[in-house]
């Protein structure tokens, strides 16, 4: 049992790592760009404070299509089509709207809300504009909300296709990123933490500019995907300025690893998961040679690297104008990656 005064014994056996702790001096370097609020209207505007619930209509279904198959390779490939036939590849396709719901799950609450939560807190270890801490409230509401409209998307589109989501798969960006976490010293995990924020808010995503337009998909689906846009709108801009805030704040050794990082948490993200889709094929009952046959066919290294390249067009170019870019080590292994 602790015994009164244990605590205060702790705290005094740990000054030295308390005092570690405590800021410095203010940073005699070039201060980072004035905070401009992209949230001054988030009452008004965020999804969240104003968009009603998205309920399924059956009126409103649209065709029979759930996910665009132009955006999921694998699903045209001749192979699935001519050994399954047409229902199985319209599954298919309602199990790639639930992959897609779920990555949107994991990643708010797995890898942005624990971020930004922290920010709001003041326990980043970053010298924010009290304003920013506010605005990290508001992202953390946010990106709650879009989690919890997405799972109950899943729900629904269960209901009205009859079509269950498959059971146990984690998205392959959360292994990648602990993958990436594992091979760096446990000090420098909240840094890696950060950067995955950063570069995840700040990819541009087809899906969020693609689905709310395609008049094929249901209307609740295409409504939930541009409520969810509409607020990363103001994310992406957040993110670019705790981005201009972060890199000053990195010593040389910090900014090296960050540097090695970036070629590795781009693909993370805009990678497609195979394992994932390996599952969905194999639900249509193909065999392992050809679960193997349609992903090596359908996403060549070619086109998954124009597709990162283009997704990540924005994010690099904030990296290069923070300067992170000017070292050439860092440089070399973005350009090695195909992103610079």
């Amino acid at each position: 049992m602790r015994t009164t005064g244990a605590y205060r014994q702790q705290a005094l056996s740990e000054l030295a790592a308390i005092r570690e702790r405590v800021p410095g001096p203010a940073s005699t370097g070039p201060p980072p760009p004035a905070y401009r609020s992209a949230f001054g209207k988030w009452d008004d505007r965020a999804s969240v404070r104003t968009k009603p619930s998205r309920p399924f209509r059956e009126e409103h279904a649209g065709g029979d299509i759930y996910f665009p198959p132009e955006l999921v390779p694998a699903s045209t490939h001749p192979l699935l089509e001519e050994t399954v036939g047409p229902d199985a590849v319209r599954e298919f396709l309602i199990h790639q709207l639930y992959a897609y719901l779920r990555f949107t799950v994991d990643l708010e609450m797995s890898a942005v809300v624990p971020v930004t939560s922290r920010i709001s807190l003041g326990r980043s270890g970053l010298e924010l504009p009290d304003r920013m801490r506010m605005d990290a409230f508001k992202i953390s509401t946010d990106e709650a909300w879009h989690a919890q409209f997405s799972h109950d998307l899943i729900a629904q589109m269960e209901s009205a296709t009859g079509v269950r989501s498959l059971p146990g798969h984690e998205p392959a960006f959360l292994r990648r990123l602990e993958e990436v976490g594992g091979e760096i010293g446990s000090d420098l995990r909240p840094l890696s933490d950060l950067l995955f924020a950063v570069v995840s808010e700040t990819l541009v995503s087809s899906l969020l500019s693609e689905l709310p337009k395609d008049r094929r998909l249901p209307v609740v689906v295409r409504e939930v995907v541009a409520d969810h846009a509409e607020d990363e709108g103001r994310h992406h801009a957040y993110f670019k300025d705790l981005l201009f805030h972060l890199w000053p704040a990195l010593d040389d050794r910090q900014r090296r690893v960050a540097g090695d990082l970036l070629p590795r948490l781009v693909p993370a993200f805009l990678e497609p998961d195979y394992a994932g889709l390996a599952r969905g094929l194999f639900h249509c009952g193909l065999s392992r040679e050809q679960v193997a046959q349609v992903i090596e066919e359908s996403y060549p290294d070619a086109e998954v690297e124009r597709r990162i390249r283009e997704g990540s067009t924005a994010t690099v170019r904030y990296f290069r104008e923070v300067g992170a870019l000017d070292d050439s080590a860092t440089r070399s292994v973005c350009e090695s990656a195909g992103i610079a």
